[in-house]
């Protein structure tokens, strides 16, 4: 198996694996950052993006050997102490339910929120959709996304 260097929340990590693993797989399984989350596989649900030179992206379907030089950011790199003004923000709306679906959203918010400072609420159910949360708690969700927007501004 190879032996592969990623930039992984500010800091140089090596590990050995086959060509065609996921990142979410090295991830979890390889670097012990379980934040991220295995929700489909398949790049639909969300659960597993990570940002990638500051662009979400489903780590389930990146293989390892397509990065090279990128700055990966899992959400446990998003805020060393926790408080990214979303992760403020969704515990201010009391946004978790289960939970489960919760990286991924903040990931792909905090992706949308640095290239649309200022959203409507049509822009943050637009760049959503594509993360699923089985709790259906988008409406908290859109409500964090918006809070938090107002704080970072």
């Amino acid at each position: 198996m190879p032996n592969y260097t990623l930039k992984i929340n500010g800091k140089s990590v090596s590990f050995t694996a086959d060509a065609d693993t996921p990142l979410l797989w090295v991830l979890r399984d390889e670097l012990d950052m379980v934040g991220t989350k295995f929700g489909c596989g398949i790049a639909q649900c969300g659960a597993c993006t990570v940002h990638v030179d500051g662009t979400a992206m489903r780590s389930c379907q990146l293989q390892v050997s397509m990065l090279g030089d990128e700055e990966i950011t899992t959400i446990e790199g998003l805020s060393i102490e926790g408080n990214h003004p979303l992760q403020e923000a969704w515990k201010e709306v009391d946004v978790p339910q289960c939970g489960y679906c919760q990286a991924g959203q903040i990931m792909t918010a905090a992706s949308f929120l640095k290239e649309n400072p200022n959203p409507s609420n049509e822009e943050i159910r637009e760049a959503m959709q594509g993360n699923i949360c089985r709790c259906a708690a988008y409406n908290r969700i859109e409500k964090a996304v918006a809070l938090a927007a107002k704080k970072m501004s």
